[in-house]
């Protein structure tokens, strides 16, 4: 698996949202846009990383920054995720994995003895010209939030 590079043009691309609306990066140019990618929504890893960013909102709004949550859940189940959790960002569905796929995040993972595809937890900073200014690879979902932060903040 190799992800896009920091520096590369980010891909276009449309995915609806968690109230079915179509959403697309386009909508947010002349905003840096935090495009985060997760497994699966309303799992405890992706709940608290989910919360950090949502405690988080206000000071990513000052800093011009959109959040686009993207996973492989259906509509519906982000929907169950937002009111569950007070979720104050989009949240698209990629059932296809299309978006993962051109972002270079879906791939080969293991769990539990176990192999399988799916989305690994990458996050990409898009900034206002469309250009990946910086990939977050490296965190753990209970700091994703504050990692993100301090590159801002830097």
């Amino acid at each position: 698996m190799t992800y896009l590079p920091a520096g590369s043009p980010a891909p276009s691309f449309t995915l609806h949202d968690q109230n079915d609306k179509p959403v697309s990066l386009a909508d947010f140019s002349g905003k840096k846009v935090l495009v985060y990618f997760y497994p699966k929504a309303m799992t405890p890893g992706c709940k608290v990383q989910a919360c950090g960013l949502r405690d988080s909102q206000a000071e990513l709004e000052q800093k011009n920054v959109v959040v686009l949550g993207i996973s492989p859940d259906p509509v519906a189940r982000l929907k169950k995720f937002e009111e569950k959790d007070a979720l104050n960002f989009t949240l698209l569905s990629d059932e296809d994995h299309a978006v993962a796929d051109a972002f270079g995040v879906w791939g080969l993972k293991k769990f539990m003895g176990k192999e399988y595809d799916g989305i690994h937890r990458i996050s990409f900073l898009i900034d206002e010209s469309g250009t990946v200014a910086k990939v977050f690879d490296k965190f753990k979902t209970k700091d994703h939030h504050q990692v993100v932060m301090d590159y801002l903040e830097s």
